[in-house]
Parts: C-alpha cells; structure tokens; sequence
C-alpha cells in the first residue's frame, strides 16, 4: 500500500511540474517568495521604499483633503478594503463627474508589477501616475499648489516627511506623489496560484490545474503573462468588433490597450477598460471572440474562470491611518 501511495504522490508530483513547466514556458511568472526577490521587482532605485514612505504613503493615499472637495482620496476610486477599485462601470469623481471617456478605474493591488499605467499607457510608473487623477478635473480636480499647501499645513505631516526624507526635505508636489507611490508599491497580493508555482504542489485544485492548462492552451497566456499577468500594451479587437464598446476610448496612438491584470478578479468586477461586463464568464468569451477569433464554448470558459479565481491573493493586512488634524492654514473644501 505504501508503494502503491509513493507511486501516486509521484506521479501528482511529475504533473504538477509539468503543468508549472508549461506555464513558465508560456510566459506566466509568479509572485517571488522571498521579501528580497520580491523588492527587486517592485522597488524604485530612484524613489528607494523604506517604512518610513510607505506609513506616509498610506496615510496621504487615504486623506480626501488631497482633492479639492475634500471628499476624494485616492482610496474612493482604489477601494483597498475591495478589490483596489471601485466596482462602478466608469469612474466618478468631482463634483459626481462620470469619466469623459466611460473609463473604469484599474485596480491599484499588483499595479507595479504592470509594464505601465493608465489604460492608455502614458506613464511609465507608478509615481508618474499618481500626479495625474489629483489634478484631473473628473477625478480629485485639485491643483499642485492646493495639494502642496495642505500638506504644508499640518505639523504632523512637515514632522513625517522629515523622517522619511531628511530635515532638509522640501516638501513640494512631486515629493508628496512619490511618497505615495511608495505605499502603492507594496500591495501585491500573492495567491494560490503563486504557490503552486512557487512548489507547493497541492496549492491549488485538480480543477484549478486543469484550468491552468486551458488558459494556457487556448491561448490567453500570450497577452496574460508575466507576474501580473497582464500590464502590457496589446491590440485590442484583433478578430472582431469588441461587443461592449461605448465611449471614444481608442487607446494609445497606436491603438494599443494596457492589458489589465488577471489578478483579484473576483473582487474587480466589471471588466474591460469601459467595465463592459460583471460576468468573468461572459469577458472569458468575449475576449476568446475578439483576441483570439475562436469560440469558447461554455465547460471551457467556466474552466478557465476556475483557474482564475486561484489567482484571488491575500491582500495585505492594512490598518485605516488616523490623519493629521487641519489648521486655520489648511485649504478649505471646495465643492463647486
């Protein structure tokens, strides 16, 4: 009996290494294990993450007087207590603005593992990013110079700034995205399926791994790769007219569209730049129908959302910040 359970245990294991073998081939890559390998992907030899920027990060991630109502944070379109979203089709913002362009917006969680950001693309990182939905008159609509002097305003912030940077540090616009882009750095959630490939054979169910292989062999991996999965630059609509399209959103001058990670998708509902669907299943078909020019039937499209949902992560164990307190010198709301 016992050889006879070594065999088995064996033969799982030869396939299990297979399977991670395959997936490796076709370009997935999974969440390192080790803190040290993992930092060598998501740090920024120019902005170099320290604790120190990351608890400051959080903090200005999550205060609304960033924005000129004083009612946006970076968390109301990043949701980090959901899927780092806001579950909504297109994103809302000042003065309850729907985005011009029908854009929905991406999930911040595993964004630092994409090539770049935007759905168009336009910046290269995760700190260029984070300049852009502060000043965007849809989003927080806030001015550098409000931003700035909010920030200047509250001893306790000047003090924390210190401590990350300096007692020389001057504490301007690009300083203060920087900073929280250090905290957006570190929401990387691994999930079962990083396990699975990191050797954990039992990680993940026989159903999962068998998704895993339909995923792979039907083709999904050429533009789902890499450790998030996505976040690379790819043609969109290659095979035939995309079914939900609204909006004037053609992508980069190219036409290109930022493949959107594969990560959490339970939790970042709807889907596709313009949140066409709440159905994994239905986005499954769609993009067989229009990347792939072939039909997923229904058993193989509910295969590989089973795979999918093994790449739900552990998302990281966040306290809600208590922020500074205003002063007499710190800008006041501005709903119009």
């Amino acid at each position: 009996m016992k050889s006879i359970a070594l065999a088995t245990l064996t033969t799982a294991s030869l396939m299990a290494s297979s399977l991670v073998e395959t997936a490796t081939n076709a370009g997935l890559s999974p969440i390192p294990e080790s803190k040290t390998e993992l930092y060598k992907l998501i740090d920024n030899p120019k902005n170099p993450i320290t604790d120190e920027k990351v608890e400051l990060g959080k903090k200005l991630f999550f205060d609304p007087r960033l924005s000129k109502s004083g009612l946006i944070s970076c968390n109301f379109c990043h949701n980090l207590s959901e899927g780092g979203e806001d579950g909504v089709r297109a994103a809302v913002g000042h003065k309850w603005t729907t985005n011009p362009h029908n854009l929905n917006s991406p999930t911040v969680y595993n964004a630092v593992f994409a090539d770049s950001q935007f759905w168009d693309g336009r910046d290269p990182d995760l700190e260029k990013q984070a300049q852009g939905p502060i000043q965007a008159a849809p989003e927080m609509a806030a001015t550098k110079e409000h931003v700035v002097k909010t920030v200047n305003s509250m001893p306790e912030y000047v003090k924390a700034f210190k401590k990350a940077y300096g007692k020389n540090v001057k504490i301007n616009f690009v300083k203060i995205t920087d900073t929280i882009a250090s905290f957006e750095r570190t929401l990387v959630t691994p999930s079962r399926f990083d396990d699975f490939m990191n050797g954990c054979w039992g990680a993940m169910s026989q159903a999962e791994k068998k998704g895993m292989q339909t995923f792979i062999d039907k083709g999904c991996a050429t533009c789902h790769n890499g450790v998030a999965l996505g976040g690379s630059m790819q043609p969109f609509g290659i095979t035939a007219k995309y079914k939900y399209a609204k909006g004037d959103f053609k992508g980069d001058k190219n036409g290109l569209v930022k493949v959107p990670t594969l990560r959490n998708l339970s939790s970042t509902a709807p889907y596709f730049h313009n949140g066409g669907t709440y159905s994994l299943k239905a986005a499954v078909i769609e993009m067989g129908r229009i990347q792939l020019g072939m039909k997923i039937n229904d058993k193989d499209a509910s295969s590989i959302v089973t795979f999918l949902k093994a790449l739900d992560g552990r998302k990281p164990h966040l306290l809600v910040p208590m922020l500074p307190a205003s002063t007499n010198t710190t800008p006041k709301p501005d709903i119009n």
